[in-house]
């Protein structure tokens, strides 16, 4: 029980800690950066360190394949300049059409290039949504992306180097 305390200690303090950074150069910015997707990333690097999904390749290309595919789903069903879905308060079809796309095709992609990373769904949807719109709302969530990306690489690093990695000690009381 312990060891498992201190990794969820560990944990919480270092998403805690990654979120605040981002939400607070947003707020410096001005740029929304901290999205609905970044929970999920976060949850994938810190918890699942060493996992696919987690490979800086995969964190990488997953949000760029959703985002390529959020925004050709948004001009393939005209939604560029759409409401988005809580100013309207109900889905249309094409809104439905086009959130479904954007998933699956970011999905499909992922796997044929091998690039696992479930998150970049979550990404996809905030894009064809309208809640991540193209402009100031999108660079904010890539760029909120990016930074958690780096931070949690950070670390990832420094927990290497000082070893202090107590969640595989944690999985091991199980």
């Amino acid at each position: 029980m312990g060891t498992r305390w201190a990794a969820g200690r560990r944990l919480f303090l270092a998403c805690a800690a990654l979120l605040a950074v981002v939400g607070a150069i947003g707020q410096g910015t001005g740029w929304i950066m901290l999205t609905p997707t970044l929970g999920p990333t976060a949850y994938v690097l810190l918890v699942h360190p060493e996992s696919e999904a987690a490979r800086l390749r995969n964190s990488s290309l997953g949000p760029l394949v959703a985002t390529a595919g959020g925004l050709a789903c948004l001009a393939v069903f005209g939604l560029w300049q759409h409401p988005f879905v809580v100013e309207q308060k109900h889905d249309t079809w094409s809104l439905i059409g086009a959130q479904a796309l954007a998933a699956g095709l970011t999905l499909l992609v992922l796997e044929l290039i091998e690039a696992q990373h479930p998150p970049a769904a979550a990404t996809a949807l905030l894009i064809t949504a309208g809640i991540a719109r193209p402009g100031p709302p999108l660079y904010g969530m890539l760029v909120g992306l990016l930074l958690l990306i780096a931070g949690a690489a950070l670390i990832a690093w420094i927990t290497r180097r000082t070893g202090t990695d107590t969640t595989r000690e944690a999985e091991g009381e199980q």
